[in-house]
């Protein structure tokens, strides 16, 4: 993996596919590379490790004509990151090209058998394997492109999303989609490729989104034609997506990511528009209204996601059993997928994914309806894999998140799980009338505190200069801010590559405390509530030890500002509502941090936006 981006039409296809390629930076890479048909019939492939623009530089003095053309940007599974190793990759002929997202698991057995044949190989990947195996069949069988691909598609094991060039055909781009995503713009006499439609929106606003199994068989002059692996014509179904050019750019800030911290509170009340009624005090979601039977019998609620999402659900499990009374589980997607998990049709399964691609969620979500659960799904990106396999759900509707850090797709993930579990507590009667109007009316409120704290990001900013000495953090929390506790260690790892770990605050003495001393610096979520007390005497265990403490603490706190060494005060709030307003200044503290050490805050090292391999 990780994007795809592809063209046909009259245009010249090297900018399209530059420009779309620098639109999904986002998703993290090591290398990137373009395959163009120019007007003689030459298939041109050019490829580059490092950045896109170091593919620009490549090709300043190349021949980037031609109207036809894919391109890839690779995020390494199988070979190191190199030029070599880098997409398109050529056919043994050079009369093929091919770039692929995903992972061909019985590649080393194919190779085997085609080397065996003579064919040799000039890279280390997967993917090489798949275009030469086409083209194997293409000439020994003497079928068609299409077919030739059909044939090889039902050999492979594995996910993919794919798209080949052939020379010989040089008005025709083939793509196929299985586990992976492709989207297939339609513009005039024009068409666009896309590992989603981050690249294609500048350009037109109705598209496919291929279906696993689908092959696409994209011909200038002709209609889109859509058919699966044995040839069967389907019905295509054109959307119109509703994503302008000004949300995936940065606006005048210096980062993505900064961008969308500070896109919160408007984010969350995008999240709560047409759900949250705060004049009549209620919640209401269509999923619940619609499948209401389904939910309100449920002996068990199943969550499964992973990373930040894996956190958001960490929450969710608090709010529906605290609200709703059902008994919640939290999973590891990548575990229960392979863990043979008990899973009945009492069950409903809430799978959680910003991307609506995470290959091991989506896994989840067909092992839990093979066992007859009910799937609920919670997504940014509309019309992706996991909304389409599940029975029903909530998109969280706060706009592409382009930078590969997630922050307000976690807000969102915990705003719509809030108010899933507001609205089947009233349902099922498990909440008291007076609470209930509290916390919608309290949710209704978020955004603005969220906007209050992000007038802190300048202090933010200048305590962050002091830590980023730090080689290890700290973080922690109990009950609800535990979770916010792992998500803050989680921001600051992946961006600032400094090593963190969240823990739960009463189990720092059962280990962490011996890592604590006076070059440790511990973040601390110890605003107002229930455990109050006991994260401060946390707190001073970590003072004993001359650990730095920064304290989230809440407005108006006298106690533990007087032994901190660091506080930032948060707008009161209800407890379970503290991680909406708590992970922001953490968010901050990460993004700084990083900054201050020159890291790529975007993109960070090795990780990848949408992952769509295990």
């Amino acid at each position: 993996m990780c994007g795809i981006v592809g063209y046909i039409g009259k245009r010249e296809a090297y900018p399209i596919l530059i420009k779309g390629l620098k639109r999904l930076e986002y998703r993290g890479y090591d290398s990137a590379g373009v395959a163009l048909i120019n007007a003689g019939g030459m298939l041109n492939v050019y490829k580059e490790k490092g950045k896109v623009a170091e593919l620009e530089r490549y090709c300043q003095e190349k021949d980037v004509s031609g109207s036809v053309g894919i391109a890839h940007t690779r995020w390494a599974t199988h070979g190191e990151p190199s030029s070599r190793n880098a997409h398109p990759h050529y056919s043994e002929s050079k009369n093929l090209a091919i770039i692929h997202n995903g992972i061909i698991e019985n590649y080393a057995e194919i190779k085997r058998n085609l080397m065996a044949k003579g064919i040799a190989f000039r890279s280390d990947t997967d993917t090489e394997v798949l275009v030469q195996l086409i083209e194997y069949i293409m000439s020994k069988k003497h079928f068609d492109i299409l077919s030739a691909v059909q044939i090889a598609l039902h050999q492979v094991i594995g996910a993919y999303a794919i798209a080949v060039l052939d020379k010989n055909n040089p008005n025709q781009i083939i793509a196929a989609r299985k586990q992976s995503p492709l989207v297939v713009g339609i513009g005039d006499d024009e068409f666009f490729i896309g590992s989603d439609a981050t690249p294609i929106v500048e350009y037109t606003d109705k598209v496919v989104y291929l279906e696993d199994g689908n092959i696409a068989v994209i011909r200038l002059g002709e209609e889109l034609k859509v058919v699966n692996i044995l040839n069967r014509e389907l019905n295509l179904h054109v959307q119109t997506i509703d994503l302008n050019l000004g949300q995936i750019e940065k606006g005048g800030y210096p980062h993505f990511m900064l961008k969308e911290i500070f896109e919160q509170p408007e984010c969350l009340t995008n999240c709560m528009r047409g759900r949250v009624n705060v004049d009549i005090d209620n919640v209401t979601l269509s999923a619940v209204i619609d499948y209401k039977e389904q939910l309100l019998k449920a002996k068990r609620i199943i969550i499964v996601a992973c990373g930040t999402s894996w956190h958001a659900g960490l929450i969710g499990k608090q709010l529906i059993e605290s609200l709703c009374r059902i008994p919640v589980e939290v999973e590891y997607a990548s575990e229960f997928r392979y863990r043979n998990p008990v899973v009945t049709s009492d069950d409903v399964v809430i799978a959680i994914s910003q991307s609506g691609e995470t290959a091991d969620t989506l896994a989840a979500v067909e092992l839990a309806k093979r066992n007859g659960a009910f799937i609920y799904g919670i997504c940014n990106a509309i019309g992706s894999s996991i909304p389409r396999a599940t029975n029903t759900g909530s998109y969280i509707h706060v706009g592409p998140e382009i930078g590969v850090a997630s922050t307000k797709a976690f807000t969102g993930q915990v705003t719509v799980l809030l108010m899933l579990a507001l609205a089947l507590a009233k349902e099922k009667h498990t909440i008291d009338g007076a609470e209930y109007k509290n916390i919608v009316r309290c949710l209704w409120e978020i955004p603005s505190k969220m906007s209050e704290i992000l007038k802190l990001n300048n202090r933010i900013a200048d305590l962050s200069r002091t830590f980023t000495y730090a080689r290890n953090f700290l973080y922690l929390g109990r009950g609800y801010s535990y979770p916010v506790a792992l998500e803050g260690a989680l921001k600051l790892k992946e961006i600032s590559y400094i090593h963190a770990e969240g823990y739960p605050a009463a189990e720092m003495k059962h280990g962490p405390i011996a890592l604590i001393d006076s070059d440790m610096p511990v973040v601390v979520i110890a605003t107002h509530n229930g455990m109050y007390e006991k994260v401060l005497s946390n707190i001073q265990e970590i003072k004993a030890r001359q650990g730095k403490v920064i304290a989230l603490v809440s407005k108006g706190d006298d106690t533990i500002s007087r032994i901190a060494d660091e506080v930032i005060e948060l707008p009161d709030t209800l407890e379970c509502l503290e991680p909406l307003i708590a992970t922001i200044p953490l968010q901050l503290l990460a993004y700084h941090v990083a900054v201050c050490k020159g890291m790529n805050v975007d993109q960070p090292r090795n990780l990848a936006k949408s992952v769509t391999v295990e």
